[in-house]
């Protein structure tokens, strides 16, 4: 079971999924849990949700992330967020689910690899108008002391409208006006900065968040070729690479 409570939420004031959602199908995997498309039983609408596993020790995640979502969710360019729920289950342990908005175009590295697939090039004009959204999200976490900490393609995903939206906050970090920078190694191997490589390294290391201009700079290169940098390299070997 989750523990009752984290820092400052308390999982049992949220209403049970059950009565509003309805699992439709599974389309991926975010950082914690399994992601589903669910459908609204009141007014028909669709979104997806995260279900996050019942794992005592992710608690400090979950509660970053729900509350960067509450927060800054109402932006173009960050996925909306439609709520939390918490569904108590003794057999199969307690679920929390984190219900988002639906974003059917995929993420934008599926984009990549499906032109490369056909033989094609995802237009520079194309990855010019993702990176340009992608950066207007991180400009409005970056402005509101918000590192994604997290930034590739497979975080980027598309609406049927073409809409851009930075998505899985599950080790994003705030920062306060006495923690202005950070020194956790988080992130995905081959998008990872130099700087937050270096903490691992170096205890009095820091970062701040030009680590996810960093990161989409490499997203960039994900773009044109379908793949990062090194990609070739076993994860670990790339750590250290890319600082050199």
């Amino acid at each position: 079971m989750f523990p009752q409570s984290g820092k400052s939420i308390v999982f049992d004031n949220f209403p049970d999924p059950t009565d509003t959602w309805e699992i439709i199908e599974t389309i991926g995997k975010g950082t914690y849990g399994k992601v589903y498309k669910v459908l609204n039983k009141l007014d028909g609408s669709k979104a997806a949700v995260k279900i996050l596993d019942p794992i005592h020790d992710i608690d400090e995640e979950i509660e970053a992330e729900y509350n960067i979502l509450k927060a800054l969710s109402d932006h173009a360019n960050v996925v909306k967020f439609y709520g939390m729920y918490y569904k108590k289950d003794v057999k199969c342990g307690d679920q929390l689910w984190l219900v988002l908005e639906l974003c059917n175009g995929g993420s934008v590295t599926d984009l990549a690899k499906g032109m490369l697939k056909r033989g094609d090039r995802m237009d520079e004009a194309i990855i010019a108008y993702i990176l340009h959204e992608a950066l207007m999200g991180l400009q409005h976490l970056h402005i509101n002391k918000t590192i994604h900490r997290d930034v590739k393609g497979n975080n980027i995903l598309l609406t049927t409208q073409g809409g851009i939206k930075l998505v899985d906050f599950g080790v994003s970090a705030q920062l306060t006006n006495t923690r202005l920078r950070r020194n956790t190694s988080v992130g995905t191997p081959f998008w990872m900065a130099p700087e937050v490589i270096a903490c691992e390294q170096q205890l009095d290391s820091t970062y701040d968040a030009r680590c996810d201009v960093w990161s989409l700079g490499i997203t960039a290169i994900e773009l044109g070729d379908g793949d990062p940098p090194l990609s070739d390299l076993h994860p670990m070997r790339a750590l250290f690479k890319i600082p050199r």
